[in-house]
């Protein structure tokens, strides 16, 4: 499955980095950037993170709420928080139900051998709930500027 822009992002409950099971349509009223990512503390997820961390004011300030989602479970995030002080929600997509329904469950090949693993992919959704910027196969560097950039001229 995929989603496209201009559609109501799918919703989802997963369990976060909070205690509670939250939803996405827990978050209308606000921009949401929903960013998938492989694993935690992995390099690239590393950067990725501490990018979205360093620019979660700005975001803030844009009455955007960003949540990190990967099939690691949540003492795993909560490891990955604590060591990178990470201000902002990671959700426990370990049956990869959001991950199949935004069309980022992907068949991966890496070294020679093919595995199922997250693209990485982020999603600015509207205050109404709907998809409105997407980037697929995200390259890390300078890829949450360019997702703050976007709010700041389309959704600010």
């Amino acid at each position: 499955m995929a989603v496209d822009i201009g559609q109501m992002a799918p919703d989802f409950e997963l369990p976060a980095s909070n205690g509670e099971l939250i939803k996405l349509s827990d978050f209308q009223g606000k921009n949401v950037v929903l960013y998938f990512y492989p694993k935690d503390m992995t390099p690239g997820c590393t950067t990725e993170a501490c990018d979205f961390r360093d620019h979660h004011e700005s975001f803030a300030g844009l009455n955007t709420v960003i949540i990190g989602v990967s099939p690691d479970p949540l003492n795993r995030h909560e490891k990955f928080i604590e060591k990178y002080d990470l201000p902002f929600l990671l959700v426990a997509d370990e049956e990869n139900k959001a991950a199949e329904a935004y069309g980022v469950w992907k068949l991966k090949k890496n070294f020679g051998k093919e595995y199922m693993g997250i693209e990485r992919s982020t999603f600015v959704i509207d205050r109404e709930g709907k998809i409105v910027k997407e980037w697929r196969k995200v390259k890390v560097k300078g890829h949450v500027e360019e997702a703050l950039q976007f709010i700041k001229e389309n959704l600010a």
